[in-house]
């Protein structure tokens, strides 16, 4: 019997038409890439299980994005945005709309998340963009307007109560932001898997806090062509203990999917499959169930083939719901990575050593 069919409460999907008014052309993180997201999500509300409902994402006020960036930065983005947009960065555009946009992928996370601490709903998946986990308090970048997920984490802190959130970061690119705004504090735990080197630059082994936040950093700086048995070591080896040590109270997910081995950037080769996604995706729900209830939220950050991209998120979704990840991936199973890479003994190697960095 699959844990699918004894689901209790359904999953949250967060979504609306407020996420294609951030134009930014012809650009990797365009509304293309939310292309195929209705048809995913009309297929699996339509399935009459009750299995998945849909949440309308709400404006965050400027009050709750006021807690992790400076009132300087969004009054410049507003005005920015307001007088037409254009480049912020060289890789970071906006249009008229974005700065609006932007105040609605905050709230439609922290929406998601309400609805899962009410027990409204057992876990979410806001569908958002622009994505968050590179913007810092004071300056956008790499795609990135306002840190989403800290934003959350922030949140559940001062708003609940909340002592011990895990954050866990796939996307291929190091979530300098978020690191940078819990680098002194032992209130969020940030486990981050990414390709290294990439863009940002950041995410070394030995970045692991200052302070009384010493200790509750966590990077894997990983090679290309790593892979999904990669990826599931590490989850093993790594983000399982320190899970067990910390005992999260809440856990969010920076669900990017440009670790993809289809992914369009080109730069990124760290040759995820969707079963790997899937695979991780039911590790971590597993960890929720063990030490917070359940209680589970994650938010789109990269990705960028919209075949790959909507494929992972489809698998993603039935997995949240409780399928298992090779059924939930059974509709693209063509490059599933299981073996090790022929550099796997450096890589076990590297693992070993962030194992003893953080005394697991």
């Amino acid at each position: 019997m699959q844990r699918f069919e004894a689901l209790q409460k359904p999953t949250a999907i967060i979504t609306g038409s407020i996420y294609l008014e951030h134009e930014t052309g012809r650009h990797p993180e365009s509304v293309g890439r939310l292309a195929r997201f209705p048809q995913i999500i009309a297929e699996l509300l339509a399935e009459e299980t009750g299995h998945f409902i849909s949440l309308e994402p709400q404006e965050a006020p400027l009050t709750q994005i006021a807690r992790v960036h400076d009132a300087s930065y969004l009054e410049d983005l507003r005005d920015f945005c307001e007088s037409g947009g254009g480049r912020i960065d060289p890789d970071t555009h906006v249009s008229e709309g974005s700065y609006r946009t932007a105040r609605y992928a905050v709230g439609g996370l922290l929406r998601g998340i309400e609805a899962v601490l009410v027990g409204e709903v057992q876990n979410t998946f806001a569908l958002v963009r622009p994505p968050g986990h590179h913007a810092l308090t004071n300056r956008s970048m790499g795609f990135c307007l306002f840190n989403n997920v800290a934003l959350a984490a922030r949140h559940l802190i001062e708003e609940y109560g909340l002592h011990r959130i895990l954050i866990v970061d796939w996307d291929v690119h190091h979530g300098n932001g978020t690191q940078n705004i819990f680098y002194d504090d032992p209130r969020v735990l940030y486990y981050s898997s990414h390709q290294s080197p990439l863009y940002p630059g950041t995410g070394s082994l030995d970045e692991i806090g200052v302070g009384q936040g010493c200790g509750y950093n966590v990077n894997l700086p990983l090679p290309p062509g790593s892979g999904d048995t990669v990826m599931e070591q590490a989850f093993t080896r790594i983000l399982e203990p320190l899970a067990e040590r910390y005992e999260p109270e809440f856990i969010l997910v920076s669900a990017g999917y440009d670790a993809h081995w289809r992914d369009a950037l080109h730069t990124t080769a760290l040759q995820v499959s969707t079963l790997g996604f899937a695979t991780m995706v039911d590790r971590v729900k597993r960890l929720a169930e063990t030490f917070c209830q359940g209680r589970l939220a994650l938010t789109l950050e990269g990705g960028y083939d919209p075949a790959a991209l909507a494929d992972s998120v489809y698998a993603t979704l039935r997995v949240l719901a409780g399928e298992s990840p090779e059924k939930a991936a059974s509709h693209d199973l063509r490059r599933s990575r299981r073996e090790l890479p022929a550099n796997h003994e450096y890589i076990l190697a590297l693992l070993e050593e962030i194992r003893k960095t953080h005394s697991l």
